[in-house]
């Protein structure tokens, strides 16, 4: 016989094999013994928690020729084999995903009306029955309601949120929970002793954790860890090295390069981690999975009970909950989490990990409370480090700094002689220019102040808005107020215009050569 998967291979063919669903298990062996048996029943559920395996075992003891004492399947039958071996006629199974139509409800519909041709009841399976269209749905309503007496519907799902509410309002509903990392621990290593595989329990109870609450899950990896490393003692470092897992000590480092804003070690850490082939979402999800030990840790006075972690990394737990504050943990739980969901659909992965381990490094890069308290936590630490930030002798010291930088800015007043001819004949004559000069035009030259250009031209300086946009973006206004002046002077001349935010920046930084001008008349 070729081999068989392990899952498939040690699939429970009694009730007391089922682990961590005993409130379902117990219900339904009472209902049996009782002969209060249901007519039709929910199995809602993460995948690989025993939907399946309990609908079948089911379908045997109802139909068992020869049940034990406490009604569970004796296994020995024709009718129990036949059901074992998906043989039976009186128990169909229905892949609800390919056949979901309408047709495929109307022949169920359809056979109902014939009695079982072997045992008590004909069982009807249908696994993923969310996936049933409306008119599916609708269509099995009246039956799912009055079946005949010897027919038991048995519907699983994993989206129980889809199914309609006249469906669920005529079956019995059992929620199957997530099976325990004991649980799941336990039943893997009593499986590798009756498979006579060595394995460590650490690599046992890491194998239970990736699992995620489902013993299917468990055994398809504890199968290729196996595959992988025949023949071998299955160790922890293995079972990392086959996931493409990784340690918890490289997320410890991770949190302590954090923690000291060492950005180069983080990012050269992270290309350790992928340079070994590792994968990254696995890595974020783990990344925060940590986080949340260790605010846990940093939250509680003990939390041994609370997290399933080894002594050493326990203690390792602990010393890092000093290192940091609660809200800097909560604070990088949330960025991961924000990256966690960015993640998945990513083609830049490793960018996107390599932003968010430097936003950890860097709290003022965000603005939030979160991230403000840490930089408080930060400037703290180097308070009592020694390190002190600019006071009140250093802020004297910059306001002396920027009295000097303003002295050198303040622009040299030239004397009369150094301005050209030309231009001291255009501001004499600048308010008659200005008055013969039609509007717009002369309204905004009416604030204009003059100056003189480094290249001993005339400067116009120009309010900021209106009046700096009618010359500085129409060139036939510029020469329009260039040929008046030269009309003026009888001379060619050269402007300049620049804009000012304010009128006082002009004077802050140019001479105005009206003042200077004026000021020379009245002392002659």
């Amino acid at each position: 016989m070729s081999y068989q998967a392990l899952y498939r291979k040690f699939r429970p063919d009694a009730f007391e094999d089922v682990k961590g669903q005993a409130h379902i298990v117990t219900t339904l062996m009472n209902q049996i013994k009782a002969d209060r048996i249901g007519h039709a029943y929910l199995f809602c559920g993460t995948r690989g928690t025993g939907k399946t395996t309990i609908a079948k075992l089911f379908a045997k003891a109802v139909n068992c020729e020869n049940p034990k004492e406490d009604k569970s399947p004796c296994l020995v039958c024709d009718t129990c084999k036949a059901i074992g071996a998906a043989a039976s006629m009186n128990v169909i199974e229905i892949d609800a995903a390919s056949n979901n139509g309408v047709d495929n409800i109307r022949e169920i519909v359809e056979e109902v009306s014939y009695s079982p041709t072997s045992g008590k009841y004909k069982v009807y399976i249908i696994d993923e029955v969310h996936m049933l269209s409306t008119g599916a749905f609708n269509a099995l309503l009246k039956t799912l309601e009055e079946p005949p007496g010897y027919v038991i519907f048995i519907l699983a799902t994993t989206e129980v949120h889809k199914i309609p509410i006249t469906i669920l309002s005529r079956c019995q509903r059992y929620d199957f929970k997530r099976i325990t990392v004991d649980t799941i621990a336990s039943r893997l290593y009593e499986l590798m002793e009756i498979e006579g595989i060595e394995v460590e329990e650490a690599a046992i109870r890491y194998i239970a954790k990736m699992a995620d609450g489902s013993m299917r899950d468990a055994l398809s990896l504890l199968d290729q860890c196996i595959a992988f490393h025949f023949g071998k003692t299955l160790t922890y470092d293995l079972v990392l090295d086959v996931l493409g897992a990784i340690d918890a000590s490289v997320y410890s480092e991770f949190v302590r390069f954090i923690a000291n804003q060492e950005i180069t070690k983080t990012i050269l850490k992270l290309e350790e981690i992928v340079m070994q082939g590792k994968e990254l979402t696995q890595f974020v999800a783990d990344f925060t999975w940590y986080l949340r030990n260790l605010l846990l840790v940093s939250a509680s006075e003990d939390a041994r009970d609370t997290i399933d972690v080894s002594t050493e990394n326990y203690e390792r737990l602990v010393e890092e909950s000093k290192l940091l504050k609660q809200s800097a943990i909560i604070r990088y739980i949330r960025i991961f989490a924000e990256l966690s969901s960015q993640i998945r659909y990513s083609q830049s992965k490793r960018i996107l990990i390599e932003m968010t381990l430097i936003k950890l490094c860097k709290p003022q890069m965000e603005v939030g409370q979160d991230s403000l308290i840490e930089r408080i936590r930060l400037l703290e630490d180097k308070l009592e480090q020694g390190f002190v930030p600019m006071g009140q002798a250093d802020q004297g010291k910059s306001e002396v700094k920027n009295q000097q930088l303003q002295t050198r800015q303040r622009p040299v007043t030239p004397t009369i002689q150094a301005v050209p001819q030309d231009i001291q004949e255009i501001i004499r004559k600048w308010a008659g220019v200005i008055a013969s000069l039609d509007a717009p035009m002369k309204v905004y030259l009416k604030t204009a102040k003059l100056s003189l250009h480094q290249d001993k031209n005339l400067l116009i300086g120009l309010e900021d808005g209106p009046a700096s946009d009618y010359f500085l973006d129409s060139e036939e206004n510029r020469d329009k107020l260039k040929q008046h002046l030269e009309q003026s002077i009888g001379k060619e001349v050269t402007l300049h215009f620049k804009a000012f935010r304010q009128m006082d920046e002009f004077e802050q930084s140019h001479v105005d050569l009206s003042k200077l001008i004026l000021m020379e008349i009245e002392e002659e």
